[in-house]
């Protein structure tokens, strides 16, 4: 009976050494969504301050920020599935602000000019068109959906909704993103 009783002691011993590290990398990664969220509400407080005309909108915990809004009831709101053509700037959000060091990828030639890109290909920098399916990086999915025409803003969110644990070109791996977004025209299917 002893030795029955030392044999599951040690197997809950030797149970609790291979979950503590899964258990500290869960808690790590949730430190650092919590951290990426606390950069988005500053940067959301920051940008409503300095434009009082500024609307913020959530789906699903991913946040839109639409500058200047002049939301109007009757031009059409990108809907799922539908499709959208914009220009943008995609940031990692490391902070309460983005800027030229944090950009990784844009469709905008004066944008990536500013950071000091080398602009030897210049054909990439025209609007892109995406259609708001499951193909797209969740964050930016969620945020797209309910854009107007003319809308200028920003799409911010955590790790979680992005690349996850991959790391995606110059994206590290679980990062926040903000994307500058200039929305030329919707189309809903």
């Amino acid at each position: 009976m002893k030795k029955k009783m030392m044999k599951r002691a040690l197997f809950l011993c030797l149970s609790c050494l291979v979950l503590i590290p899964w258990g500290c990398g869960k808690s790590e990664l949730q430190t650092t969504f919590e951290k990426q969220e606390n950069y988005i509400q500053s940067f959301i407080t920051q940008a409503t301050k300095a434009d009082t005309t500024a609307t913020v909108t959530v789906t699903e915990g991913v946040y839109r920020l639409i500058q200047h809004d002049t939301l109007d009831p009757r031009r059409d709101s990108l809907l799922w599935d539908g499709r959208v053509t914009l220009d943008y700037a995609c940031y990692t959000l490391t902070s309460a602000s983005v800027g030229a060091s944090s950009l990784v990828a844009t469709s905008v030639r004066s944008v990536a000019t500013a950071a000091g890109w080398s602009l030897s290909d210049t054909t990439q920098f025209q609007p892109v068109t995406l259609t708001l399916d499951k193909s797209l990086v969740e964050g930016l999915r969620l945020g797209l959906y309910g854009v107007q025409p003319g809308d200028e803003g920003y799409i911010l969110f955590n790790g979680k909704f992005g690349f996850g644990n991959r790391i995606q070109g110059t994206i590290p791996a679980s990062s926040a993103l903000a994307y500058h977004i200039w929305i030329e025209s919707i189309e809903n299917q």
